[in-house]
């Protein structure tokens, strides 16, 4: 029966390797993440027990109200800098979708920040926004503006304004590839009925380019969600708890302050539903959204 099975699936044969290797790399340790969050687990401490579910009513009951600034910033962040870079990035894509002298050049520099490692653009952003000896404040003092960019007020902001430079070009560069794909045979049909540009946009454009911009959306939602590197070599969560992301919530719980490795994989757990809930939900609309254009 096995071998009937795989005989009428030989692709199996071939993919089975990897699936089961990737099967191990995600199983295994999402089961230890699992059993962490139900002890009290310490580190440097040897005995730890099993507390069942007292780490998420801890967060759940409002004992760690840290837990619940982080969830709200997390998603303020992830609408934000996921509509910002739509909309950047549409734009940019709209521009790029024609001939001009410096099209590669404008390509090559739009490949850049997507090639800089996030932890490394982080710590050049770190230095540029620096309140004394930074470039941004120095281009800003000719016209009289001197702005404390990695303060408690605007660390959150210049967090979202980093993650946006690095990020923006990937959305464009997804649209633009969808709208390279267009098929030309509905524009045929409207310029012969005599539609403005206005109506080509409205009513053949934007329908064909749904999936992929629910694409775009989908990658920068689930990417933005679990942020860690921009926000660790910019601000380390800091100053205060201004830029404590559920990602450095967790790493602070569990490695850099306390220690408390169960209460740090209570949250870790947190995260994951609510990065598979969200993903389910874009995921579909974005099946929706293919269904639709066919």
């Amino acid at each position: 029966m096995l071998r009937r099975y795989f005989h009428n699936r030989p692709h199996l044969v071939y993919i089975g390797p990897a699936i089961f290797i990737l099967g191990i790399l995600t199983f295994v340790p999402t089961i230890f993440l699992y059993g962490l969050s139900l002890t009290n687990y310490e580190l440097g401490y040897q005995d730890f027990k099993f507390i069942g579910l007292d780490n998420f009513v801890r967060l759940f009951s409002g004992q760690d109200p840290e837990f619940w600034y982080s969830v709200r910033i997390s998603l303020g962040f992830m609408i934000i800098v996921t509509a910002i870079e739509l909309l950047l990035g549409f734009g940019l894509a709209v521009l790029l979708d024609r001939e001009f002298k410096l099209k590669p050049l404008a390509f090559a520099c739009l490949i850049v920040p997507i090639a800089m490692t996030p932890s490394i653009t982080g710590q050049i952003w770190k230095l540029m926004l620096n309140a004394e000896n930074g470039v941004v404040n120095y281009l800003l003092s000719f016209v009289g503006g001197k702005v404390i960019w990695l303060s408690a007020d605007n660390a959150f902001l210049s967090t979202v304004m980093v993650d946006v430079w690095q990020n923006t070009p990937f959305v464009a560069l997804i649209i633009y590839a969808g709208m390279r794909s267009l098929p030309s045979e509905p524009y045929e049909a409207a310029a012969i009925d005599g539609a403005n540009r206005t109506q080509v946009f409205r009513y053949i454009t934007m329908p064909l380019l749904l999936p992929m911009i629910l694409l775009a959306v989908v990658f920068r939602a689930i990417d933005s969600l679990k942020t860690f590197d921009i926000p660790y070599s910019l601000t380390q969560g800091g100053p205060g708890s201004s830029t404590e992301f559920l990602s450095m919530h967790v790493y602070r719980l569990g490695f850099a302050q306390t220690g408390w490795v169960g209460r740090s994989a209570a949250v870790s757990v947190v995260l994951l539903v609510l990065i598979t809930v969200i993903s389910w939900l874009l995921i579909r609309a974005y099946r929706k959204g293919v269904e639709n254009r066919g």
